[in-house]
């Protein structure tokens, strides 16, 4: 794929739909660090929102319609930070009249649907990625480094968590109050992040096993247990949820040399919750004290040297992608392969059995 921005255009010009929890926190700061582009335009049609960009980002132009955005403000880049059942909707908008186009996961509320999109974009020569960020966790390109090096020796299984506990909290959204096939629900949210993850590091699935339960009386699933079967050998068991009291450790790797274990999230999103940035934090990304991973052998236990956690990277991959035609920093197919676990995930929870995967 060519660039289709030179560079002698200054700035790539970003349009964000939504300014929720993902399109303020995370993707207008990221966009905003990131030289080449530009956050020029936020859709939105809540007045609080509104006001909320306009200060945060003073210039900003803000409106409430994404019609008024293509026939006054055509963007050069659009991104989707809209609830998951508009995010194929909107992308394709974008695919129509030849923008590219950064969809916050997941891609689509199907696999069908992804597919569709996917074609779109290709027939068109659009480029089409996924905010896939947590492939820039710190712990995450800690366990790469860890496995390319042989640390582990062979991995055999995966603990992977995001659960939190939150035993008071009222329904605060469309994630908490719509059904899954609408887009709702711990699976698709942070269970998207967990399947790339381990995909990313260990490969097709073979076989899936799922436990999702509402333990908070909401119409989609709080508590999300699978367990994956790798193509090559290794397994995966991967957990988020909102009502778990003892919560697990982030990571808990087990190799045929040694294990390794992480105990904490990643810090990035609660720097960005707290108005940090990227461009104005030297040690951007860098784990605090007490969230350095370790390597475990039995009774034996080191501190691991950890990577700075990266999610400004992924902006300056769709931006280097623009300018240069290099491939954007997740392919869409991968959105696919995630939509295909879920989907055997949401099959096997219904019938209570492990599903099988095509090859």
């Amino acid at each position: 794929m060519r660039g289709i921005f030179s560079e002698s255009v200054a700035n790539v010009r970003v349009a964000i739909i939504g300014y929720g929890l993902a399109g303020r926190f995370f993707h207008a700061p990221l966009i905003a660090a990131t030289a080449g582009l530009e956050l020029a335009t936020v859709v939105t049609s809540s007045p609080e929102r509104t006001a909320q960009a306009r200060a945060d980002y003073p210039g900003l132009q803000v409106v409430a319609d994404p019609d008024v955005l293509w026939e006054e403000l055509p963007p050069d880049l659009l991104v989707v930070a809209t609830p998951n059942d508009t995010h194929a909707p909107l992308a394709a908008e974008a695919i129509v009249r030849s923008v590219p186009v950064v969809v916050d996961k997941p891609l689509a509320v199907s696999e069908a649907e992804a597919e569709d999109l996917i074609g779109r974009a290709q027939r068109a020569g659009v480029m089409l990625t996924v905010f896939q960020n947590r492939r820039w966790d710190s712990d995450h390109l800690t366990l790469e480094r860890l496995i390319n090096e042989g640390a582990l020796g062979a991995v055999t299984r995966y603990e992977s968590r995001f659960e939190r506990w939150r035993p008071d909290a009222e329904p605060r959204g469309w994630r908490e109050n719509v059904a899954p096939e609408q887009g709702g629900g711990q699976l698709l949210d942070l269970g998207s992040h967990l399947i790339d993850q381990a995909l990313v590091l260990f490969g097709p699935v073979t076989h899936v096993y799922a436990e999702l339960e509402s333990r908070g009386g909401l119409v989609s699933e709080d508590d999300v247990f699978l367990a994956l079967r790798h193509a090559h050998g290794p397994i995966s068991h991967l957990y988020a949820g909102s009502k778990t009291p003892a919560v697990g450790p982030r990571l808990r790797v087990q190799g045929t040399r040694a294990g390794f274990l992480v105990t904490r999230l990643d810090p990035q999103e609660a720097a960005l919750r707290g108005g940090a940035r990227p461009d104005t934090s030297p040690e951007w990304g860098a784990p605090e004290p007490g969230q350095q991973g370790r390597l475990v052998a039995g009774e034996r236990s080191a501190s691991v040297p950890v990577e700075p956690g990266a999610w400004p990277r992924f902006y300056a991959l769709v931006e280097q992608a623009l300018r240069e035609g290099t491939a954007p920093p997740v392919d869409a197919a991968d959105a696919v392969a995630v939509l295909r676990v879920i989907a055997a995930a949401r099959h096997s929870a219904a019938t209570r059995t492990e599903v099988a995967l095509p090859d």
